[in-house]
């Protein structure tokens, strides 16, 4: 069974950063892609960033690239993601998931199978 545990949120000042991560429990975190994604009040749940099974892949949505960086460590089963120069739209609960089927990383909900129960990131103006 696989339980995905984010820890790292807070509230944080515009121009901040905060580093998120994700502790994974099950026998196949390590053969499979890990995605970051959040949700704003009255807002759907959207994509952050995704990496691959080896680390050696990643994508990011447009509105964090060069300010979001993901990693993953493999013989931790944990997945991170650092935000840098946080913005009041990165306001949100991100959650993180994992893939279970696929060799590639998806950047859409349906691509994930095991969510974790997200943490709250609040920048304030």
């Amino acid at each position: 069974q696989v339980q995905l545990v984010e820890s790292g949120g807070g509230l944080v000042q515009a121009g901040g950063s905060l580093r998120l991560s994700c502790a994974a429990s099950g026998p196949t975190f390590r053969i499979y892609a890990m995605g970051w994604f959040r949700q704003s009040p009255g807002k759907e749940r959207e994509f952050v960033a995704a990496i691959s099974w080896s680390g050696g892949s990643t994508a990011y949505a447009d509105s964090v690239k060069g300010r979001f960086t993901i990693s993953r460590d493999n013989a931790k089963s944990a997945v991170h993601l650092q935000m840098n120069n946080l913005e009041p739209e990165d306001t949100a609960v991100y959650y993180c998931a994992q893939r279970s089927w696929g060799t590639g990383f998806g950047t859409t909900e349906a691509a994930y199978d095991y969510w974790g129960q997200g943490t709250q990131v609040t920048v304030s103006s």
